[in-house]
């Protein structure tokens, strides 16, 4: 039985799995109260949440999984991207649950994590295959080989999708997190009503990118009359859809340059409706991660640590946690 922690943001997250891979628990305690007067995370506030809610997490993953702790045959952790404060708090308390118990401990990186999702949908992609990652942080394809070695062939060259879609909430008025309550303005108007530009046309490298969007809408937003509840619709749609579009082409073109027939979709903006509705477009095999496990959570943990090889314990005595990926 694999115990899995993820603290990488403002989700406090404990899961529990088998060694083949059947998950038994998942737990997410979320923030998002603790954050919405601020209009995203604050640092701080997520590490001493963390703090309080970790132990809990556990706790009732452990339950809910019907799983004593001294079944338990290993310990994964979350130890980056992310907030550092916050992943901190995970990697020392899985240190210290593995060893006072004696376990074997995983670090996990939380992108390998994103990726090992598509293994809990329906139909996981066999073999090799394309991932598109869309988060609040990070904008990837990641290349899988067929023995499961990961390569990332892009990177956006300014914000990540996530972003674009939190801040386009920001300047349409909307509350926090700003993802979803865009996407559900979006949804009350015609994405073709109005339109903005694709970010990258006519590029043909893989790279994504957002900033240019988000300025086009905040011009759009500044020329808005007050109280025109149709207009504001019709930007949400139209921005939501310029970057669907957007993902969309990259990823295609990354199937051509990889020459995979496979694409697979995780991340926390791999929830969105629209994306997920037009995603048949690319001509692929599509496989798309459950939406329980598109955001943070400690299940895409527990099934990555599988493939992955136990610390020694010296190199358990000096894990630490690390702002950065060396996929992203």
């Amino acid at each position: 039985m694999i115990l899995a922690i993820e603290t990488s943001c403002d989700e406090t997250c404990a899961a529990v799995c088998t060694v083949d891979g059947r998950l038994l628990s998942s737990v997410v305690a979320s923030q998002i109260a603790d954050h919405a007067a601020f209009g995203g995370v604050v640092p701080e506030i997520a590490s001493r949440r963390h703090l309080e809610l970790l132990g809990p997490a556990v706790a009732t993953a452990l339950a809910e999984a019907g799983v004593r702790d001294d079944q338990l045959t290993r310990v994964a952790v979350t130890v980056g991207p992310g907030l550092i404060g916050a992943l901190l708090v995970g990697v020392s308390y899985a240190k210290g649950y593995a060893f006072a118990r004696g376990l074997p401990l995983v670090a996990v990186d939380h992108l390998q994590g994103h990726v090992a999702s598509l293994q809990l949908a329906d139909e996981p992609p066999v073999g090799a295959h394309l991932v598109l990652l869309a988060s609040g942080g990070h904008t990837l394809l990641i290349d899988v080989d067929d023995e499961g070695r990961l390569t990332t062939i892009a990177r956006s060259l300014d914000d990540a999708a996530g972003e674009a879609f939190d801040k386009g909430a920001r300047l349409l008025g909307l509350g926090y997190p700003g993802g979803p309550a865009l996407a559900a303005l979006a949804g009350r108007a015609d994405p073709t009503a109005r339109a903005f530009t694709t970010p990258l046309q006519g590029r043909e490298d893989l790279a994504f990118s957002f900033s240019g969007l988000k300025t086009a809408l905040a011009l759009a937003v500044q020329r808005l009359a007050d109280g025109d509840s149709t207009a504001r619709s019709e930007l949400a749609a139209a921005y939501q859809e310029a970057i669907v579009d957007h993902l969309l082409e990259r990823a295609a073109l990354g199937l051509v340059s990889t020459d995979r027939t496979t694409l697979g979709l995780v991340g926390g903006v791999a929830a969105n409706a629209r994306l997920r509705e037009r995603l048949g477009e690319v001509q692929a095999t599509v496989a798309m991660a459950p939406l329980t496990v598109c955001g943070d959570n400690a299940a895409m943990i527990a099934i990555a640590s599988r493939s992955l090889l136990p610390l020694s314990p010296p190199r358990m005595a000096a894990l630490d946690a690390h702002a950065r990926s060396p996929l992203g």
